[in-house]
């Protein structure tokens, strides 16, 4: 049995892809209209591949019932891999992982699915550092083919192969890469989102020129202002902060327009507005 704790996007995401590769999932979140959420757009994106004809409605059927819900990590106590998608906070991680240790049996891997934050930091409040390790899903995760894998301090070479094997059995494609703030999906995209709000917030262009330049210049499928209102702008800015404090370079600061706009509560299309309406 697999779990997974977190029924945003990202943990529905997970959910649903090891449910649809024969993987009997539980999905944990305390908030039990989370986990309706997280079912409904599990059920959402099945009925998507059904109406492409990717899957029949028996198969979907099959791929819904594979996963079960909780609301008490307790539920994990015989899981063999734990994937934890909750908020990118570093305190909230840590909680979680030390308790997950203390529940799950003792061979056991926990996988964070953060995006920025140190797998040996997370690792440190567990008593099985190599057992701990990042499997950094992209979103939207039924689509995306990446999954970075990343190692922390300790993580062993055991770990490592089990869970690169685990995202290859998943159709994904696994890359390993060493433990740094960002690693490097979000150490490169982050600075590009954040110089793009700063074009918009001084007035260099509007947030469609912006855009287009970047797909029609540059061959990016989707613009660099959307694609930070897909993540979530609350989560970019929450990135951004990781990778100022741990690298130590004011290159990475938020533009103070990201700040506002967090402030504000317009973090993107989970609200129905971010840089555009949705």
């Amino acid at each position: 049995m697999f779990g997974v704790i977190g029924a945003g996007t990202m943990g529905a995401g997970i959910a649903q892809v090891l449910a649809q590769h024969r993987r009997d999932v539980t999905l944990v979140d305390l908030d039990a209209s989370a986990l309706e959420r997280g079912l409904a757009s599990i059920r959402g994106s099945l009925a998507r591949l059904v109406k492409k004809g990717s899957v029949t409605e028996e198969e979907a059927k099959a791929v819904a019932a594979r996963v079960t819900t909780s609301t008490s990590l307790g539920d994990l106590a015989k899981a063999e891999l734990v994937v934890e998608a909750v908020v990118e906070n570093a305190a909230v991680k840590e909680k979680l992982f030390r308790e997950l240790d203390a529940i799950v049996p003792a061979d056991a891997i926990l996988a964070s699915n953060t995006s920025s934050i140190a797998i040996t930091r997370i690792a440190a409040a567990t008593k099985r550092p190599g057992q701990v390790i990042g499997m950094h899903f992209m979103n939207p995760v039924p689509v995306m083919a990446l999954v970075e894998v990343i190692r922390g301090h300790q993580t062993s070479d055991e770990t490592t192969a089990r869970v690169l094997g685990i995202a290859r059995e998943l159709g994904k494609t696994p890359v390993e890469v060493n433990d740094s703030a960002g690693f490097v999906s979000n150490r490169v995209l982050l600075p590009m989102i954040n110089e793009a709000v700063f074009c918009l917030h001084e007035g260099v262009a509007k947030v469609e020129a912006i855009d287009t330049v970047m797909k029609l210049g540059m061959a990016h499928p989707i613009g660099p202002l959307a694609l930070a209102d897909l993540i979530g702008l609350d989560v970019c800015l929450a990135i951004l902060e990781v990778l100022q404090r741990d690298l130590g370079d004011d290159k990475y600061r938020p533009c103070p327009l990201l700040r506002k706009m967090v402030q504000a509560g317009l973090l993107g299309r989970k609200v129905g507005r971010g840089f555009y309406t949705y």
